[in-house]
């Protein structure tokens, strides 16, 4: 939108989306709104944190699964950096752990992307007032599946036995002794109900525990 057509102080948005068209349209869609300013788009979660001390946004809009960093981590970061910045998680996921770690990062708010680009820009205004935003369905949903049973350490030991990981490599990763991580990994397969630890990590991925 034109700039004399903009509110006199808009509110700057920093998105963070590694899909090319995705980001477009949401930077294309939320620039026709009167009152905000996308002042900066961002494909990988590492480039997060400095575009946000470089422009500055109100609020940062961030994708979860992005390439380099989470957009859970990079809301950690920001928290921590740039506390002056909302954050607002927007993603395809709409998984009850991600919505657990996006509230302990110091989210903001929680929204599914195949909601209407209005209700974001509602949301967006929302965050910036104080608010917290949860999409309500999966605010539901992670209050029936409870907290995530999964320590630290077994979430470490699970996301570092992907790719054929041996117990040897794992063990090398994170500097454990290997019949550690064995019982990590057993911890962590008696936990998820599951029968080894491919299953174990799938489980754990598709809750948003890891």
């Amino acid at each position: 939108m034109p700039r004399e057509h903009r509110a006199a102080k808009s509110i700057r948005v920093l998105l963070a989306e590694d899909q090319g068209m995705m980001r477009g349209a949401l930077a294309l869609l939320l620039g026709m709104e009167a009152d905000i300013e996308v002042v900066a788009q961002v494909a990988t979660g590492d480039a997060i944190v400095d575009a946000a001390l470089l422009h500055r946004p109100d609020v940062a809009l961030l994708d979860i699964e992005l390439p380099g960093m989470s957009g859970l981590d990079a809301a950690a970061e920001l928290r921590d950096q740039a506390p002056d910045c909302r954050v607002l998680i927007l993603t395809t996921f709409g998984r009850p752990g991600y919505l657990r770690r996006a509230m302990e990062a110091g989210a903001a708010g929680f929204l599914v992307k195949d909601g209407p680009v209005e209700e974001l820009a509602v949301s967006i205004r929302r965050v910036l007032t104080g608010e917290t935003v949860i999409d309500p369905a999966l605010a539901a949903a992670a209050l029936s599946a409870g907290p995530n049973p999964l320590t630290a350490r077994e979430c470490d030991v699970l996301k570092a036995s992907t790719d054929g990981a041996t117990v040897a490599d794992i063990a090398g990763r994170l500097h454990l002794s290997e019949s550690t991580v064995r019982n990590y990994l057993s911890s962590a397969i008696g936990k998820t109900g599951t029968r080894n630890r491919m299953e174990a990590g799938r489980a754990a991925r598709q809750q948003g525990w890891l």
